[in-house]
């Protein structure tokens, strides 16, 4: 049997943190089951990490030297002799397809040069993750990100022998703004929903705040996932409201420190940030917690931590940005607000707030649906089944 020899270039890999590089990591583990096919994966080693490592059924992680310029946009460390012995030698592999992740991370760019910028091209599936354009704090940065995306980015697309989007809201922003070609196919994520069932709820918060109704976020701290918004609209609820919610915000990121001056005297009086927190211990405090916030604003492919919430069987209220208008059902499974502003989170709150028994249907109901409808073996054998049939 001839296997199928796979080479996945992400933006970033575990251990570092966050949906793509959990979504990378699941779904290597679980095309790594099927014996024909021999993977590997090559990224940045942000943060640093074993440079060569094992995982799953014999998946090879290869770590190169890379540093940031920007947070979260890492770049290889091309004055390093390592990392150009390491991407050379990939070139010793007679690989049969190059998969990239996210049109704006360096590393696309540099599957994409691994893929066609040689003499034996090979074939190209690049998975887009990213429903907008990049927005960062400078407007500077900003513009170099749009002319990047429309130059770069917009090459990659159409060089690319398949595209793949992970939400309908990644596929409609790839035909607006890149490509006119319709069919590009939607594989949504897979999540590994014993593993999420097997976490116990943190008992400590559980019990700390036993008399509140605790509000919840797990993600990155920065500025794309709008959670000053949230911030902004706990402080802004009515006093005989407020005094019987805690919001809970767990995750790390740039904004950390602004967030929590944001969040004035309610820090650690109603406004609890955690730190960086593994996947198990995020998991445990959803679990703890009654709703969860999605906040948003436009650009993601699709919240993982809003489905492992739901999964969680949590109900959300949540921004439609990022996905969640095509996960989040008004009045079935959750809030779905009109945008992510501080008025509408607020809003949702006080819905749930004064109706509890919807945070247990809602809950309920969203457990269900993301049960039915994430499951990693059906998302592996679509990708699979595009994989056998550019082969033949």
């Amino acid at each position: 049997m001839k296997r199928i020899k796979l080479i996945i270039f992400p933006g970033y890999y575990v251990p570092h943190i966050g949906g793509v590089e959990t979504h990378v990591d699941e779904f290597a583990k679980y095309l790594s089951k099927d014996e024909k096919y021999d993977i590997h994966i090559f990224a940045p080693n942000i943060p640093k990490y074993k440079e060569f490592e094992i995982r799953h059924n014999n998946v090879k992680v290869y770590r190169y030297p890379a540093f940031e310029i920007i947070p979260n946009y890492p770049v290889p460390n091309i004055f390093n002799i390592k990392f150009w012995k390491m991407f050379f030698n990939l070139y010793k592999i007679d690989f049969d397809i190059v998969m990239t992740r996210t049109r704006f991370f360096s590393n696309t760019l540099l599957g994409f040069i691994f893929a066609k910028l040689r003499f034996n091209k090979k074939i190209l599936i690049h998975v887009e993750h990213g429903s907008a354009f990049v927005k960062l704090e400078s407007e500077f940065k900003n513009k170099l990100s749009y002319i990047y995306d429309k130059t770069i980015g917009k090459l990659i697309f159409k060089k690319s022998d398949y595209v793949i989007a992970i939400s309908k809201a990644v596929r409609d922003f790839i035909l607006e703004n890149f490509v006119d070609d319709g069919e590009i196919p939607i594989i949504y994520r897979g999540l590994e929903i014993e593993k999420i069932e097997g976490v116990e709820e943190n008992k400590e918060i559980k019990e700390r705040f036993k008399d509140k109704t605790k509000l919840c976020f797990v993600g990155r701290l920065y500025k794309w996932k709008g959670v000053e918004n949230i911030i902004r609209a706990y402080i802004d609820l009515p006093n005989n409201l407020k005094e019987k919610i805690v919001l809970i915000i767990v995750g790390y990121g740039e904004d950390s420190e602004r967030l929590k001056k944001l969040s004035m005297d309610y820090l650690n009086n109603g406004i609890y940030f955690t730190g960086r927190v593994d996947f198990e211990e995020a998991v445990a405090i959803m679990k703890a917690s009654d709703i969860y916030i999605h906040s948003s604003y436009r650009g993601g492919g699709l919240s993982s931590s809003l489905l492992q919430a739901m999964c969680c069987g949590k109900t959300v209220v949540a921004s439609p940005y990022e996905g969640a208008n095509e996960v989040v059902f008004n009045g079935y499974s959750g809030v779905l607000l009109e945008d992510n502003s501080p008025e509408e989170i607020k809003r949702g709150i006080i819905k749930l707030i004064e109706n509890k028994e919807l945070i247990r249907i809602y809950g309920k109901n969203a457990e269900n649906f993301i049960k039915e409808n994430f499951n990693w073996e059906k998302s592996v054998e679509e990708y699979k089944k595009i994989f056998e049939s550019i082969k033949k």
